[in-house]
């Protein structure tokens, strides 16, 4: 079979299903009459680090969606000539993920963070369990109530801090629970 064809089909089966195959599904979706040739496959995917598996050894996509080109640097001061030149090719799951079965989205909606570059319907991707360090964006649960802002630790008390002038900072008066640390920030410009 095919190594191309079959990511082709793999990422297909992905973006219809949110989810890889089983084992099981794979055999069917490639004709395969054995189990076997679906899971040796699945070894070569992993080999040329197209998928992974998780620790329960479920696969996970690791770079089966579309790779773009990086076609080279734009000046984003004063204009400069440049030259295009492909310098590289990157996934967006590798640019955007850090530990994808740590890592999941949320769509934004309020203005408290406008001058960190988030706007309302931006999505960010958040990695749980990881430990927050002062100047963070966090996802975090104060007095009941879910928000995204900048951690700070201040010796024992923890304070967190909006990116717009117009909203407090806001101190938990008796629970803080952090739900993640902020890693990328999707905007979408249409």
């Amino acid at each position: 079979m095919d190594l191309q064809k079959a990511v082709l089909k793999m990422r297909k089966f992905y973006y219809d299903r949110r989810r890889l195959p089983s084992y099981r599904e794979m055999a069917r979706i490639f004709g395969f009459k054995s189990v076997n040739a679906a899971w040796r496959l699945a070894q070569k995917m992993i080999s040329e680090d197209f998928i992974e598996k998780d620790s329960s050894g479920r696969l996970l996509p690791k770079t089966l969606n579309h790779q773009l080109k990086v076609l080279g640097t734009v000046e984003a001061g004063f204009p400069t000539l440049a030259e295009q030149e492909e310098m590289d090719t990157i996934s967006l799951d590798q640019y955007l993920l850090t530990r994808p079965e740590k890592n999941y989205m949320l769509r934004v909606t309020g203005l408290s963070m406008k001058d960190a570059g988030i706007s309302p319907n931006d999505l960010v991707i958040v990695e749980k369990d990881k430990e927050p360090k002062n100047g963070d964006i966090v996802i975090a649960e104060v007095d009941h109530y879910w928000t995204m802002k900048y951690f700070q630790k201040r010796s024992r008390e923890v304070v967190l801090l909006p990116a717009n002038k117009d909203y407090p900072p806001i101190y938990p008066k008796s629970e803080l629970k952090i739900g993640g640390v902020v890693v990328s920030v999707v905007k979408k410009y249409y």
